[in-house]
């Protein structure tokens, strides 16, 4: 495994940053995702997670946000117990394994090669989890995924890694390729250029990877195919688990999502095709 982390790019080491913030999160008293997995995951690999410098700001959004894509991901579930479910640049996060899907439900891990390979010694196994090595900047990534039923698309974390034009790509293949869905993303707003210098600095290992500004309209995706509709702009400020928070976040955050700007700054959106 040692071979495996030393090949990894700084781009795939982004995967790191999540896993750890979730692991983290499951070792607090007052756990907002609660992911003990992703803590024994962590404890398999020979890494520095504490050299990544993730703040508590960072762990608390990045588990809050995977704790309402999950909840997300049950509701279409149980709206169609025959779904497939497709994570876009999965790491190695382990949402099959919270959400607990039937087994009529199939789930697809979509990633680099070089992260897939380390995820198939990581995490555990499942006849109805589906590991696809592929780069999203290659329509190619689809072909393995059924098309003609109800899916269910998740991208956690990885819009600040790719550049608009592969966003735009992507927006426009998914509902292209897939029948019916929705795809659920986790957002930044429109982040400035002195916030993107903040994280470059705040997550040195990691942070020159951020390389997407954003968009403060969620509607904006919806310019970008004719099949995509807006349903659902939730902004993490104002969902109830802030109040999980310690008692400064939980004001700080409560405060923020006062204003238009300070609530676009952590988004869900969620799309219909």
């Amino acid at each position: 495994m040692g071979n495996a982390i030393s090949d990894l790019t700084p781009v795939e080491l982004t995967a790191f940053v999540t896993q750890y913030a979730r692991a983290v999160d499951s070792r607090w008293p007052k756990p907002i995702l609660g992911d003990t997995l992703a803590d024994e995951i962590v404890a398999k690999i020979d890494y520095d997670f504490d050299g990544l410098g993730v703040p508590a700001s960072a762990i608390r959004q990045t588990a809050l946000r995977a704790k309402l894509l999950d909840d997300r991901a049950r509701h279409f579930i149980a709206e169609h117990p025959d779904a497939v479910i497709v994570d876009l640049g999965a790491g190695l996060a382990t949402p099959m394994q919270r959400v607990g899907p039937p087994p009529t439900v199939d789930w697809y891990s979509v990633d680099l090669p070089n992260i897939i390979s380390l995820r198939e010694q990581v995490v555990p196994v499942d006849d109805h989890a589906h590991s696809i090595p592929a780069s999203l900047a290659n329509d190619a990534w689809t072909d393995q995924i059924p098309a003609d039923r109800p899916t269910f698309l998740i991208a956690d974390g990885l819009l600040a890694f790719v550049p608009e034009s592969l966003l735009i790509t992507l927006f426009r293949h998914i509902p292209e390729h897939f029948r019916t869905g929705e795809l659920a993303i986790n957002d930044y707003g429109r982040v400035s250029p002195v916030n993107i210098a903040a994280m470059k600095i705040v997550f040195s290992a990691v942070g020159n990877q951020w390389i997407y500004r954003g968009f403060s309209d969620a509607r904006i995706p919806e310019g970008w195919s004719p099949r995509l509709r807006l349903i659902e702009e939730t902004s993490l400020s104002r969902v109830p688990e802030v109040d999980l928070y310690p008692t400064a976040a939980r004001v700080s955050t409560r405060l923020m999502g006062l204003t238009k700007s300070g609530a676009r700054a952590a988004r869900i959106l969620r799309y219909r095709f």
